[in-house]
């Protein structure tokens, strides 16, 4: 199989995940998944396979030469997005891609299009893979997958070329944030990785967002309308006020790069209670935690208005800035950097607009930057990714190994 023949065979599988089950992995078919991609690791002559009842697949490629090479891990997650169906997904490829509109469903109207989309025209005579429009590809993160099982099997074929170990791990519940809750570190036995999740070519990242998510709950009195005067709270309107006192100018709509954001995800209540449900991220591990404190500040604000307790926010870290954990080892990202200049792609070192299993993984003691996977538009109908992109990717993964075990003879 080519890797593009494995990526198209991948996304087949419905896998998306699910938060609401409280079960790893979250979704019986990720565990689908995860035994079909067994069966082809053991068919690929690979060791040390080992699947566990949380959905971990791990396995070993081994070293092919004679001195000590670090190991290195290679990490891609199996499940998709809760945000859009992943059952019967149909790709399909278009050729030599013009520049013009896509129809997805053309009786539906459904248009993949540059005016839109406008990186469509960065991508102007590449071969894409495209959705039918009712579900979502799962290039994030089946194309990472196909990469490193076509990785895999490229340096299988070609003995020539000189590796040490190689770890792969795939992996359930990413996209609810789990997807490194129950990854064994230790078990795994790497002394880096690389997660291949990220989007363009040439992404290489190990910066992403300080990570916390907030509930704040709005607790109103309720009385008949009619006699209401200085009496009720309505805790809808309260919540309201809450939202309003947050900086309009820093939402996910109004900033990037490295700009922090509070994020309303959801808003659900009546007179009496009412909550509302925020992310918050910042690169920046100081201004993250002000940011943390100016919630706790507004709410302190309404209930010398409106009485103690009538405002509270409950705050829980989700994961932080794997910067500083990969800063002391730099020579895995010079690595990487090679690695894709080798393979004859630019390298763009960004940070992270959002979390990575590498993130929460660096902090287990795992340092695991991020590189390109090679999809676009992900979790949703416009979904695509470049025939050529994922065989770059698999390229740079071939000479991760092949330049590491150079790095140490």
């Amino acid at each position: 199989m080519t890797v593009i023949e494995r990526f198209l065979k991948y996304v087949t599988f419905d896998t998306q995940s699910d938060e609401s089950t409280g079960v790893t992995p979250s979704t019986p078919k990720q565990m689908v998944f995860a035994q079909y991609l067994k069966t082809e690791l053991e068919e690929l002559g690979l060791k040390d396979i080992s699947l566990d009842e949380n959905g971990y697949l791990f396995a070993t490629l081994p070293s092919n030469v004679n001195h000590e090479v670090p190991v290195v891990g290679f990490i891609a997650h199996m499940d998709t997005s809760p945000d859009m169906s992943g059952e019967n997904v149909k790709p399909r490829i278009v050729e030599k891609y013009d520049g013009k509109d896509i129809p997805l469903c053309a009786e539906e109207n459904i248009i993949l299009s540059p005016a839109n989309f406008p990186e469509l025209l960065d991508h102007v005579g590449e071969d894409l893979i495209v959705t039918d429009g009712h579900t979502l590809l799962g290039a994030d993160d089946k194309a990472g997958i196909a990469e490193i099982v076509g990785a895999v099997a490229y340096l299988i074929a070609h003995p020539e070329i000189k590796h040490g170990d190689i770890r792969i791990g795939f992996n359930p519940d990413e996209e609810i944030g789990l997807g490194a809750h129950k990854f064994d570190v230790e078990k795994f036995g790497a002394k880096w990785a690389y997660t291949m999740d990220g989007g363009e070519v040439g992404e290489l990242e190990f910066e992403n967002f300080n990570a916390a998510a907030a509930k704040i709950r709005v607790k109103g009195r309720n009385v008949h309308p009619g006699y209401a005067k200085n009496k009720m709270i309505n805790s809808l309107l309260v919540a309201n006020e809450y939202a309003s006192l947050l900086p309009a100018n820093e939402t996910p709509g109004t900033t990037e790069g490295y700009e922090g954001f509070y994020h309303l995800i959801g808003m659900e209540g009546e007179v009496e209670n009412t909550v509302l449900s925020y992310i918050v991220r910042d690169h920046d591990r100081e201004k993250f935690e002000a940011r943390k404190q100016a919630l706790l500040n507004y709410a302190a604000q309404l209930n010398e208005k409106y009485g103690e307790g009538t405002v509270t926010v409950e705050l829980k870290d989700q994961y932080y800035n794997m910067r500083q954990q990969v800063e002391p080892l730099m020579h895995i990202i010079d690595i990487a950097f090679a690695a894709m200049q080798e393979a004859g792609v630019t390298p763009k070192v960004k940070a992270i607009r959002g979390g990575t299993d590498g993130a929460q993984l660096s902090f287990k003691g795992l340092p695991c930057p991020n590189i390109f996977a090679g999809g676009l538009n992900f979790h949703g109908r416009y979904e695509f990714v470049p025939v050529q992109s994922i065989e770059k990717a698999m390229n740079v993964v071939v000479k991760i190994a092949e330049l590491t075990a150079k790095r140490y003879c």
